[in-house]
């Protein structure tokens, strides 16, 4: 793991300073701990930071091939580059290291581009070519690793891992995209390929790039897709026995590592599961490390124990006060845009404490997208067989006044919000799921911008990223629709950039097996009913667990990370959050409503509503827009 960093003369040969080179890759430095090098030729420069793992003498970068004519930085880690090294033995490349790194960039030299479609893991890289006078952008199938890039009005392009190695350059202008401020309020995090930076782009999940020198920058391409069409027959215990056998391979394939290797251990389905394979695969305990709170409604240290216990690991526990907000301003240095998951507090924490014993850690990350995990799934479905019951130009009419009537319930569990079933009864599937996963809804959004900030929007609509993707989804029912849109835009802009950042924050790899994308592929193409039924998310993967997790464990409801905001902005963060409601770097502006945070922090401290989570919306972006140090110039919406 590493973060890397580099320019490309798209028009000429335009040297890069050794100065400004050298910054893009310090500012990344916290990515690779390890060692640091650069490569410069004319009209392009490569940076990277090492984070070393596997071959720790020998897989130094940037790495040079053909008299430095191939050049390659790369971020991540390729499973399966043994394989692929030996193909390429067979064709007559040598090889001078053990590293993943070398097997990419002789691959390159044998396939060009097809590189990619071999690569087994996580990766972003960039490759040299000076016999074509090209420039290679490639990320991994679901976007466990970040790459960003920007064009210059001169032709420069500028890539590196996180937002901060560009902006360490002085050709990047700060100007905001408006509609990435729609994107952020609607989703809590700026969806790929937008950045919150108008000029800079996210290369986003299983797409790749080539920049040839001369030519306008070409669209990015898109390699690989999750295909949700069932295809797979056989009986409910064939099917376990098989997904079973395909997460064990997941698991052992990213138990390589030169270094000490452990897991985090939440208690829950996912990371109990995953534990569950590292232990039947080590001759050794594994390290299993739990964060868990002093507040018992908070805390799964119990769960996480028994897993523990069970299993014979080198166990480590701590516990956190749930005021712990110290480390909210770390937060914003690790994220650069504005990113509103609380829950990457409680995930900072325990990469800090993985990182004390071991430096690579196995998550149980995405199972909840690829096996249909998420409670708004079953709600999504269960609304699902009412919408069909009526077509939509009645329903619209008829849910859309009863919404509009009935009073707002945010309080109420979800069955009894009336409110929102009728609004959700009143909408198209794809807009009635958009609007279950908003952060910020569609009419609040409406009553919190201004209206200067809204023609700024020029129509422009959040919703249509994860309707229009629904609609083109490669599915036939509607929760392979919801599922695809997931792992197309919530996944890699919420769940893998929350890992991601706090993990590189203290020099920690982490490694996601359930994310291995034969085995999202495969579960991908499992009938709905061995995902979701009978009310059970991940329905199929649980079954298959019940050998190895106990079943209390297994069908106990899901808690994940939970952060007690609510309580903040009543106690602790109550002055600051009204500060900044009442003066501070996003309200100056202009893009709010004048006094709507205000009133929205005065009902929330008076008990009144919970507006907690539109309130940690606002003390993130402030906290982005201090620190990138942009005002409020806008590029106009596209």
């Amino acid at each position: 793991m590493c973060g890397i960093a580099g320019y490309f003369d798209t028009r000429g040969l335009a040297p890069i300073t050794e100065r400004e080179l050298t910054a893009m890759t310090h500012a990344i430095a916290h990515r690779g701990p390890d060692g640091h090098a650069l490569f410069r030729a004319p009209g392009v420069g490569l940076g990277h930071r090492r984070l070393s793992i596997i071959d720790l003498e020998g897989g130094a970068q940037p790495m040079l091939a053909l008299g430095g004519q191939v050049a390659i930085v790369f971020n991540g880690e390729i499973y399966n580059f043994m394989d692929i090294r030996r193909e390429l033995e067979a064709k007559g490349h040598a090889f001078h290291t053990r590293s993943d790194t070398e097997t990419i960039l002789n691959g390159w030299i044998e396939w060009g581009a097809d590189v990619v479609l071999r690569l087994r893991g996580m990766f972003a890289f960039a490759i040299h070519d000076a016999r074509a006078n090209t420039l290679f952008l490639a990320r991994d199938r679901l976007g466990v690793k970040p790459l960003h890039y920007a064009l210059t009005p001169n032709g420069a392009l500028l890539f590196g891992s996180e937002l901060k190695a560009l902006t360490a350059s002085p050709r990047i202008a700060r100007t905001l995209d408006p509609t990435a401020i729609e994107d952020y309020f609607a989703y809590g995090y700026v969806p790929d390929p937008k950045c919150l930076l108008a000029g800079v782009r996210k290369l986003e999940a299983a797409h790749t790039l080539t920049i040839e020198r001369g030519k306008p920058l070409p669209a990015p391409q898109r390699y690989w897709d999750v295909d949700f069409t069932p295809r797979h027959r056989g009986s409910a215990a064939d099917l376990a026995a098989e997904l079973t056998d395909r997460v064990r391979e997941a698991v052992r394939l990213r138990m390589i590592a030169d270094v000490p290797l452990g897991a985090f251990l939440s208690g829950g389905v996912d990371s109990s599961a995953v534990v569950a394979m590292m232990a039947g695969l080590s001759s050794a305990p594994v390290n299993t490390c739990t964060i868990g709170f002093d507040v018992a409604a908070y805390d799964e240290t119990a769960y996480a124990r028994r897993i523990a216990e069970r299993y014979h690991t080198d166990h480590h526990e701590r516990l956190v006060s749930p005021d712990d907000f110290s480390a909210i301003d770390r937060l914003v240095a690790a994220y650069d845009e504005p990113f509103s998951d609380a829950s990457a507090l409680p995930t900072l924490r325990v990469c800090e404490l993985a990182r004390e014993t071991v430096k690579v850690a196995l998550s149980g990350d995405g199972a909840d997208e690829a096996l249909a995990g998420y409670r708004r799934y079953r709600m999504h479905m269960f609304e699902e067989r009412s919408r069909s019951a009526l077509p939509l130009a009645l329903r619209r009419p008829l849910f859309g006044t009863l919404g509009a009537l009935y009073p707002k319930m945010d309080w109420a569990p979800r069955g009894l919000r009336a409110k929102t079933t009728f609004l959700a009864m009143a909408r198209s599937s794809e807009e009635a799921y958009f609007n279950s996963i908003a952060v910020t809804p569609d009419r609040s959004r409406r009553d919190l911008f201004s209206a200067s900030f809204r023609r700024e929007l020029q129509g422009y609509w959040a919703g249509s990223l994860y309707v229009d993707t629904m609609r083109s989804a490669p599915a036939q029912d509607a929760l392979g629709r919801a599922q695809y849109a997931d792992i197309r835009h919530w996944l890699p802009g919420d769940i893998l950039t929350k890992t991601d950042r706090a993990s590189m924050a203290v020099g920690l790899e982490a490694r996601e097996p359930l994310l291995d994308h034969e085995l999202v592929g495969w579960a991908a193409g499992l009938p709905a009913d061995m995902r979701l039924r009978d009310g059970q998310g991940k329905w199929l993967f649980k079954k298959a667990m019940e050998p190895y997790v106990p079943r209390d464990l297994l069908y106990r409801p899901k808690m994940g990370f939970v952060t007690p905001i609510s309580d903040w902005f009543r106690g602790p963060l109550a002055s600051r959050i009204r500060r900044i409601a009442t003066g501070s770097a996003a309200l100056d502006t202009g893009w709010f409503a004048p006094g709507y945070f205000t009133r929205a922090v005065d009902e929330h401290q008076s008990g009144r509503a919970d507006h907690s989570r539109l309130l940690w919306q606002l003390l993130m972006l402030d906290g982005s827009l201090a620190r990138l140090g942009v005002g409020a110039t806008l590029a106009e919406a596209a």
